[in-house]
């Protein structure tokens, strides 16, 4: 059976932890939580994990490439037996969405994200899921560059925190329930009580 690869982008080091472009790195570790997994095996220029959801095998992935070529090592993993692009998930932050809005798609162009861009000049197709966290604030952003490896500021924490535990079920409920279930629930949800 193949295996299910999540894979959540991020940039490797401390400074980096909390920062706005280490969303997918913050899933992987929502999951890794909840699911009593150690990600830590080097594969790929990767750390790995492997958990089991009910019948399925699932695999957490960070990428060590630093967000740009996180290309290279998601296409190294995807090599590898028991893995396939139609069992790849990619989790990512988007500075296009609003602040604690979910994009879940089948498949779709980068839209300016380097690492989905990466993604898909090495896989050569666009056709994966992938699970795009909206950091975009309800102010103008100068920088989008100093923008995204800046920290969350203290009003936005707890909107965040929401929004990595609910972008950890929408990975949950691609693997158990199927990916347009979860577009059904997760894409039309916001952080607010609009």
């Amino acid at each position: 059976m193949t295996k299910w690869l999540v894979a959540g982008l991020g940039n490797p080091g401390a400074e980096y932890e909390r920062t706005r472009h280490n969303v997918g790195f913050m899933v992987i570790d929502r999951l890794a939580r909840e699911f009593n997994v150690s990600v830590s095996r080097a594969e790929c220029r990767a750390l790995m994990g492997q958990t089991y959801w009910g019948s399925e095998t699932v695999e957490l992935a960070k990428p060590q490439t630093f967000m740009n070529l996180s290309g290279e090592a998601v296409s190294c993993l995807l090599a590898k037996q028991d893995r396939s692009i139609e069992r790849l998930i990619v989790v990512s932050d988007d500075a296009a969405l609003p602040l604690g809005r979910i994009r879940i798609r089948k498949k779709g162009s980068h839209g300016g994200q380097n690492g989905l861009r990466s993604i898909i000049d090495r896989l050569g197709t666009q056709d994966f899921i992938r699970v795009r966290i909206g950091i975009l604030p309800d102010h103008e952003v100068g920088s989008l560059k100093n923008f995204v490896l800046s920290d969350f500021p203290r009003s936005e924490r707890d909107v965040m925190e929401s929004v990595i535990q609910r972008s950890a079920k929408a990975v949950e409920t691609i693997v158990r329930d199927k990916v347009d279930r979860a577009m059904a629930e997760f894409n039309s949800e916001t952080s607010t009580d609009e």
